[in-house]
C-alpha cells in the first residue's frame, strides 16, 4: 500500500485491544502502533507488557471479571483522552465432543468469547456516545455459520458473536457508531496451535482445504480490523466479514 490515507488510516485514533498478547490481537496492536494509532491492549497474559510504549498502554485483566472493561474504557480516556475503536478479540476453544464436555468448560467459553465482547462493547459504546463516532470490529469466525465436529461451545459462541455484533449494530448506528464483525478462517496463532496436541499439523491440514490452500497469518487478519475500524469502511454496518481463504465460499 503507498496511499497515504491507506497507510495512516486510524493515525490519531485510540483503540482498545482484547486479546493483545499474541495471535490476531497482537497483529492488530502491532499494526495500530504502526499506523499511527493509541492503544489499550487488554490479555491475561503477562507478556502484554512487553509491547507497552509511550502509545501503547498494556493492561493485565481477564476480560470476562467484573471491572475489566470499565479499566480498559477509563484508561483509555485517562491516558489519550477518548476512545475511538474497540477490537473485541480474546479467545478461547476447547476441542471436544458434546458429551465430553463440561458445564465448567462449556460457561468458560461462553464467557470469554460471548461474555466479554459484551461488556467491552458496552463500556465502550458509553465513552464513544457523547463524540457521535466510534468503531467496534469484532472477531468472530466462519465457525460463527458453519459446523464442525467437536468445537460445539465454541461454535455456538461465535454465532453469538455475530448476533450481538447485528443487533448492537441496530442499536448505535444512528448514533454514529459503526459495529462490524470479521468471520475468521484458520490462523496461525497460538490458540489454535495449541487447541489439539497436533495442533500445527492439524491446522496446516484443514488450512489446506480452503481455496488458497493455506491458513492465513495474524496480520492478514489485522490488516482487515484496521480497514472496518477506519472511515474508509464508513457505510459498514451490522456485517461479518468473512476472511477464511474461501473456505465459506465453497460450502455454501
Amino acid at each position: 500500500m503507498t496511499d497515504a490515507n491507506v497507510i495512516n488510516e486510524v493515525e490519531g485514533k485510540t483503540a482498545i485491544i482484547t486479546g493483545a498478547a499474541s495471535g490476531i490481537g497482537r497483529a492488530t496492536a502491532e499494526l495500530f502502533i504502526e499506523r499511527g494509532a493509541k492503544v489499550v491492549a487488554v490479555d491475561l497474559d503477562e507478556s502484554v507488557n512487553d509491547l507497552a510504549s509511550d502509545r501503547l498502554l498494556p493492561i493485565v485483566a481477564d476480560v470476562t471479571s467484573d471491572g475489566a472493561a470499565e479499566q480498559a474504557v477509563t484508561s483509555a480516556v485517562e491516558r489519550f483522552g477518548q476512545l475511538d475503536i474497540l477490537v473485541n478479540n480474546a479467545g478461547y476453544i476447547n476441542y471436544q465432543s458434546v458429551i465430553e464436555t463440561s458445564r465448567e468448560e462449556w460457561e468458560k467459553v461462553m464467557a470469554i468469547n460471548a461474555t466479554g465482547y459484551f461488556l467491552f462493547s458496552r463500556e465502550a459504546v458509553k465513552a464513544m456516545l457523547p463524540n457521535k463516532r466510534g468503531a467496534i470490529v469484532n472477531i468472530a469466525s466462519y465457525a460463527s455459520y458453519f459446523a464442525f465436529r467437536d468445537i460445539a461451545p465454541y461454535a455456538a459462541s461465535k454465532g453469538a458473536v455475530a448476533q450481538l455484533t447485528r443487533a448492537l449494530a441496530l442499536e448505535v448506528a444512528p448514533q454514529g457508531i459503526r459495529v462490524n464483525a470479521i468471520g475468521a478462517g484458520n490462523v496461525i496463532t497460538n490458540l489454535l496451535n495449541s487447541f489439539r496436541d497436533d495442533g500445527p499439523e492439524f491446522l496446516a491440514e484443514h488450512g489446506a482445504q480452503a481455496p488458497i490452500g493455506r491458513a492465513a497469518q495474524p496480520r492478514e487478519i489485522a490488516e482487515v480490523v484496521a480497514f472496518l475500524a477506519s472511515d474508509r469502511a464508513s457505510f459498514a454496518i451490522g456485517s461479518i466479514f468473512m476472511v477464511d481463504g474461501g473456505f465459506s465460499v465453497q460450502i455454501q
